[in-house]
């Protein structure tokens, strides 16, 4: 009997949300889609982030073909502005942040130092609030000395690191070369490829798949390019207030409050450790570091009520909770990639829950009823 019971709520399962043909096919080419994201994951980076950026970069390409600029000539005047900007930027903007990082790592001892000085002087300044008994403990407890050993070995087994990572020069130069070709043929030739996918991979009803296509289309090209925007502002006008205030490695800094928007309510916060930190061992606790900690509050503010709702007016709509569970399980999954994608990808998952077909599953006959002859 129990096995019975068992199979009618399989059975039932089944009919009511896998008895459309088309949900069967989708069912199915996810499951390889994500198969093959698993075992070839790392081999097929360059396609995937060559999809993306063309798809990205499609919409100008568009729009110069509404002005009557040949495909073509849109195509390389899109490419060419895209990954010379990138490219100049990259030559600007990582030899900085290399010399700012290899920096920071030599000047860690003498930091933690001073750093211990100004615990230490905390009961002289807030007899109070804090005892010398309570500042000792706080010593004992960080254990300076022991980070300090740690890291003044950091930059040794950097250096060594980066030399045994040399061979690996070649196969980034050919990941450099072969992306933004494959972002050239496939905005040239995107029409003919989609052609292609839709005749030989797509069933020809597909009215779940475009549900879902025309759900995700507008929500995902606007997080991506909004959150790229937001990226670049919230950086910049990071750079240049700490510029401002003098603030050490502020080129550094502000590349990591940039990228923390990338995770919504965790990143912010954890990127202001490092900027309490440092601004506390280039100041101490006095009113320059009060300064620049309530410049970085106003820009957090700036950027979560002003910018974010000017940039995602028509983005996704997700639970805050869904977004934290999405950035660690993606994150999990593929690393920066996983939550730079989490939002679009739990979006994704959402946009198939939404449009999955069910069907009511036919009533069970009560129990000890009978047909008359």
């Amino acid at each position: 009997m129990t096995d019975l019971k068992l199979y009618r709520v399989i059975q039932g399962f089944f009919q009511r949300y896998f008895s459309d043909e088309e949900a069967v096919i989708l069912f199915i080419f996810l499951v390889l889609f994500g198969l093959l994201v698993y075992a070839l994951g790392q081999a097929l980076a360059p396609v995937f982030t060559a999809v993306i950026l063309a798809y990205l970069l499609s919409p100008i390409v568009d729009r110069l073909n509404d002005l009557r600029v040949p495909h073509l000539l849109s195509v390389i005047l899109v490419c060419l502005l895209f990954f010379g900007v990138l490219f100049v930027a990259t030559l600007i903007i990582v030899p900085s942040l290399v010399r700012q990082v290899t920096s920071l790592v030599t000047e860690l001892p003498a930091m933690l130092r001073l750093f211990q000085d100004q615990i230490q002087g905390l009961p002289a300044r807030y007899p109070e609030l804090i005892s010398s008994d309570l500042a000792q403990q706080w010593l004992r407890g960080l254990d300076l000395r022991g980070i300090g050993q740690q890291l003044s070995s950091w930059l040794p087994r950097m250096l060594t690191i980066s030399l045994n990572t040399l061979p690996n020069v070649v196969g980034v130069l050919i990941y450099l070369i072969v992306v933004p070709l494959m972002v050239f043929f496939m905005l040239k030739d995107r029409t003919k490829l989609w052609n292609s996918v839709k005749s030989r991979l797509l069933p020809a009803r597909r009215g779940l798949m475009t549900q879902i296509a025309l759900e995700m289309n507008q929500q995902i090209a606007n997080y991506l390019r909004g959150k790229a925007i937001e990226i670049l502002i919230v950086g910049l006008v990071s750079f240049v207030t700490f510029e401002l205030f003098g603030l050490q490695y502020s080129a550094l800094l502000a590349t990591l409050v940039g990228l923390s928007v990338l995770i919504p309510y965790i990143g912010a916060t954890v990127v202001t450790i490092p900027v309490f930190l440092i601004g506390a061992f280039q100041w101490g606790f006095t009113n320059e570091l009060y300064y620049v900690m309530l410049a970085y509050l106003i820009i957090q503010m700036l950027d979560g009520n002003v910018l974010v709702p000017l940039l995602f007016s028509e983005a996704v709509n997700l639970n805050p909770v869904s977004i934290i569970i999405a950035v660690l399980v993606f994150g999990g999954l593929w690393g920066f990639w996983g939550v730079f994608f989490a939002i679009p990808l739990a979006t994704f998952v959402k946009a198939i829950f939404n449009a999955w077909p069910q069907h009511p599953t036919s009533p069970e006959p009560e129990s000890g009823s009978s047909t008359d002859g």
